[in-house]
């Protein structure tokens, strides 16, 4: 185990995580950057079958499979139970291993009853395929539905995006997944990219807790997610150096003082429930060009949409 890397409880199964994991959605670097990461703490890589970055997560953990905290997920589409166990199945052979570490439901799907999902899930686990169970991107009404479907495997994490500048989350979801030991893994810890953060701090006051506190900006932006308990990030860096920098937002604490001065400064934003829907029902080949749109706009304005 690094040193330089604390350690979180993932949910009450008894196994502890690193704190601070590498993201690999739109992830194109290759090899050794991930292995760069797990030189320097970060034992646990996410990944996803719709990423395509399942192989190359398999390529940087061969030879260290043992030491490394393997996380994918099952899309949408395969939920019905013979695509769930065939998803795993292909999940396993690009990342060359025999077991998920935790498998997670990449989104809801209202189309396909969550028991039959989780019935899927559940068999996979007894066969050995999967570790534990988790899901990604839902919210506490869908957790509560898959919570009470019967089974004896419980979900154990809730992936979510989660961040100094979006805390969405805050709202009723972190305080549910805290009272039911459900880890919150956040994705986007450093926001959509370096210019969401920097519309949300027109003062410049992450650079000033960065100068005190002799780090990053960017470590002390996701050092900010690892002060709330029960939450551990996976930031993605496409360069070594970006990689090493966000692993050592580990191993320190920002002081309450410094946690209140970014609460009180950062102009952060929780975005409403018909905001929230439009997002998910909005179709993927849409959403790059909203985006380029959106970074057309004054700062003010693309402050409203992170």
């Amino acid at each position: 185990m690094n040193r330089s890397m604390n350690y979180k409880s993932l949910s009450n199964t008894g196994v502890s995580i690193p704190e601070i994991g590498v993201g690999t959605w739109n992830y194109h670097a290759g090899v050794e950057p991930l292995r760069k990461g797990l030189d320097a703490g970060a034992l646990f890589i996410d990944t996803a079958e719709s990423y395509g970055t399942e192989a190359v997560v398999g390529e940087a953990v061969a030879g260290l499979r043992d030491r490394v905290f393997i996380a994918t997920k099952v899309s949408p589409e395969h939920f019905r139970f013979g695509s769930v166990l065939k998803a795993a199945d292909g999940s396993l052979k690009r990342l060359g291993i025999d077991r998920i570490d935790l498998y997670q439901l990449h989104m809801p799907n209202d189309r396909v009853p969550i028991e039959e999902t989780l019935a899927a899930m559940e068999q996979l686990v007894d066969a050995g395929k999967v570790r534990f169970i988790g899901v990604s991107n839902f919210s506490v009404a869908q957790l509560e539905r898959a919570r009470a479907a019967k089974g004896k495997h419980r979900i154990v994490s809730n992936q979510v995006r989660y961040n100094i500048v979006d805390r969405t989350v805050e709202a009723d979801l972190l305080k549910y997944c805290q009272a039911n030991g459900i880890t919150v893994i956040a994705h986007s810890p450093l926001a959509r990219d370096f210019q969401s953060l920097v519309d949300c701090d027109p003062d410049g006051v992450l650079g000033e807790v960065a100068r005190r506190a002799g780090k990053t900006v960017a470590q002390v932006a996701i050092n900010w997610c690892l002060c709330k308990d029960g939450v551990v990030a996976i930031p993605k860096g496409n360069s070594t150096a970006h990689v090493v920098e966000n692993c050592g937002a580990s191993a320190w604490r920002l002081s309450t003082d410094e946690v209140l001065f970014l609460d009180r400064n950062i102009r952060w934003r929780r975005r409403g429930r018909m905001e929230s829907a439009l997002r998910r029902v909005l179709p993927q080949p849409m959403r790059r060009p909203l985006r380029e749109l959106v970074q057309m706009l004054p700062g003010g304005f693309r402050r409203r949409l992170k």
